[in-house]
């Protein structure tokens, strides 16, 4: 029987996890915000804050995925009527399976903050870890107004007591996310 980090640590790649203790300590200390719903068939971590939810991690487990579940579980976050922000590694060949999430949150209306760019170094493999941000929204949002609500995610959840955990500073978030200059012609 695996627990929810081997799950977890089983599907994503190293430089997007955490540290199983990292997890814990931002459910213990951020109870009620920093959320893990876990089912027979899935398993959701997310930072739900008064207008957005950030969906740290979704996983449907491998003989449920295809089938609809993880459009029903967006749609019961939906259903919370708050914007939904989360971090979508980009399209590569190298990684077939990247397409298919980023159709996936495509056909449940995710758009992606094409002026939103994200990269960072991940504090324990030393890896560049590029993403895309993709927001889902009831309402008219802007690009800067998700922005403002992924640097605070990025403070709250990825940089989380950083220097406690692994005993180094984590970046600023300043060289993490910043948004791209448009060139209109």
């Amino acid at each position: 029987m695996f627990d929810w980090y081997s799950r977890l640590t089983d599907y994503f790649p190293e430089k997007e996890m955490k540290s199983k203790k990292h997890f814990e300590l931002l459910f213990q200390e951020k109870q009620g915000i920093y959320k893990l719903l876990e089912g027979s068939d899935h398993l959701v971590v997310y930072f739900e804050q008064a207008d957005y939810i950030f969906i740290d991690f979704i996983l449907v487990f491998g003989s449920s995925r295809g089938k609809g579940r993880g459009s029903m579980i967006l749609n019961e976050l939906k259903q919370s009527g708050k914007a939904i922000i989360l971090e979508v590694e980009p399209a590569t060949f190298n990684d077939p399976e990247s397409e298919k999430r980023i159709r996936f949150y495509e056909k449940n209306g995710f758009l992606k903050m094409n002026s939103i760019g994200y990269e960072r170094i991940h504090v324990v493999t030393n890896e560049l870890n590029k993403m895309d941000i993709f927001c889902w929204s009831p309402v008219h949002t802007t690009e800067h107004w998700v922005y403002d609500r992924i640097k605070h995610t990025y403070v709250e959840v990825h940089a989380y007591k950083v220097e406690d955990l692994y005993g180094c500073n984590p970046q600023h978030v300043s060289e993490v996310l910043w948004l791209k200059e448009s060139v209109y012609r």
